[in-house]
């Protein structure tokens, strides 16, 4: 109990005190933004700030801070100090920086950021893999969703169907104005999901009024726990199991749809920063009610998490309150993917320089997004093992962009002559970490069976001693070379610091 309220503790602290230094560094201004410089109506248009910040936070919060950290919390109460550590100094200043650059560059997708920043060479490297990772995360987040919402009738038939029209709603989001569809249904959406969560949270916390030690580990707990002797060591897998909550790279995708609809800058701590903590909060809810639910029946620790999910709902809500909470992380997972197929459209449309005003651009643009998508849902139900495949590619991937974007930012901050620390550090974190897991993980470690295999299978302490060199090198890299660029482009700036 007491980890928990030290880390709910941490989340608030942390936006008023790091949250504000960050602001402070990244100085945002009264310059135009896109949204005043570039209006076209469909996905230029200003929105209020409150609306602004739902769809940020339903945007960036899918299956992660709730999936996640069910899984998570299996490696023991230390999460609940892990994840706002990691949030406030990692998650919430990635999402902060990634979308103050696109702020800056008339919001900028994230591969036009990496070119700015990285060079051209790195830029076409990262654009295939940031638009296969959308992908997958579309993917995913059809069929979690559908699998939720199956799970009302058993022994149903109907998952195709709901897979179906959760698929044709995210076609609709994806092609109509941002105001038309999202800006008119997240502030509903945003209302479940809130109402869900804190309905949670509420009796939660009344049950461990009474019994405090459900926020404890009980002996049945630590037996089933997530340790180096089962594959589990908490560098890496840890930081690839909870990724919404701690640090994901899908958020640097999300932040310029709302970078084209602030009204000003002064809105970017509270939109960016802030909804980042408010999803730490949600994470830190749903870890705790993991816990609790494996204290209370601990052979759920070997059951999957949306079997977990719905046990803690309906066991502390009762089954029609229960319902509307698997109906809130329903909402969750597809206002996720909803956007994150619009962050394709918008991000094939930058890199091949085509006007999305008219509608028949937007509509070709997604067929071969639909095809694909298509293709990979067939493949990725064709079995559980297709399906922990899928999600083990997303996983990785997902913390690799979140490496990838920290490392433009540290290179945009020093170029800039700013403080690029805030940075480095939790980027030179996540190389570690997604360097550590793809030459330790394989089939013999706990990885997913399948051709190709996913790993190099190297033992962890050479893994970590190689991840330890690569992130040293790239972050190295990345303060020389943003400290390359401010020389050229600041000179007489830099004349004027040495006189």
């Amino acid at each position: 109990m007491l980890l928990f309220l030290i880390g709910m503790a941490i989340l608030v602290i942390g936006y008023f005190t790091y949250g504000r230094l960050v602001e402070k560094i990244l100085g945002p201004d009264d310059r135009p933004t896109p949204c005043q410089t570039c209006c076209d109506g469909v996905d230029y248009v200003r929105l209020p700030h409150w609306k602004n910040m739902l769809i940020q936070l339903l945007n960036i919060a899918g299956v992660g801070p709730v999936i996640g950290v069910i899984l998570g919390i299996k490696f023991g109460a230390i999460a609940f100090l892990i994840i706002p550590i990691g949030n406030i100094i990692g998650g919430s200043v990635h999402d902060f920086v990634g979308g103050m650059m696109s702020l800056r560059h008339n919001g900028a997708n994230l591969p036009a950021l990496i070119r700015m920043n990285t060079g051209k060479a790195f830029y076409w490297i990262f654009s295939a893999f940031m638009i296969l990772l959308l992908l997958l995360v579309v993917a995913v987040f059809i069929n979690i969703p559908a699998k939720l919402i199956d799970g009302f009738w058993p022994e149903s038939t109907y998952l195709w169907y709901i897979v179906g029209l959760i698929f044709l709603y995210y076609i609709a989001a994806t092609l109509f104005p941002v105001d038309k569809i999202i800006g008119l249904i997240y502030p509903f959406f945003g209302a479940l999901l809130i109402l869900g969560t804190f309905a949670i949270f509420a009796v939660l916390m009344y049950h461990v009024c009474k019994n405090p030690s459900l926020l404890q580990e009980s002996e049945a707990f630590r037996a089933g726990m997530l340790t180096p002797a089962n594959n589990s060591p908490i560098l890496p897998m840890l930081f690839v199991t909870i990724a919404c909550g701690i640090l994901s790279g899908f958020h640097a995708t999300q932040s310029p749809i709302i970078a084209r609809t602030m009204a000003h800058e002064n809105q970017a701590k509270s939109s960016y920063y802030g909804m980042m903590v408010l999803e730490g909060v949600i994470g830190m809810i749903w870890a705790a009610a993991g816990l609790a639910i494996y204290n209370l029946f601990p052979e759920l620790m070997k059951i999957d998490a949306t079997t977990v999910l719905s046990k803690i709902t309906t066991h502390f809500l009762g089954s029609w309150v229960g319902a509307l909470t698997v109906i809130s992380v329903v909402i969750l997972a597809i206002t996720s993917g909803d956007t994150a197929m619009r962050s394709l459209r918008l991000s094939l449309a930058e890199m091949f320089n085509i006007p999305q005003k008219p509608i028949l651009n937007r509509f070709l643009l997604c067929v071969p997004l639909i095809v694909i998508v298509t293709l990979l849902l067939w493949w990725s139900n064709q079995s559980v093992e297709t399906f922990n495949q899928l999600w083990v590619y997303f996983a990785w991937g997902n913390q690799v962009l979140a490496s990838c974007t920290l490392t433009a930012g540290t290179v945009w901050l020093f170029r800039h002559g700013k403080p690029g620390w805030i940075t480095a550090v939790p980027g030179a974190f996540m190389t570690f970490i997604v360097t550590t897991y793809i030459l330790w993980i394989s089939p013999a470690h706990g990885g997913p069976l399948g051709k190709p295999p996913v790993g190099c299978g190297l033992e962890l302490r050479t893994a970590y001693i190689l991840a330890i060199l690569f992130c040293l090198v790239t972050t190295g890299w990345s303060i020389w070379y943003g400290r390359k660029l401010n020389r050229i482009e600041h000179p007489a700036t830099i004349a004027e610091e040495t006189k």
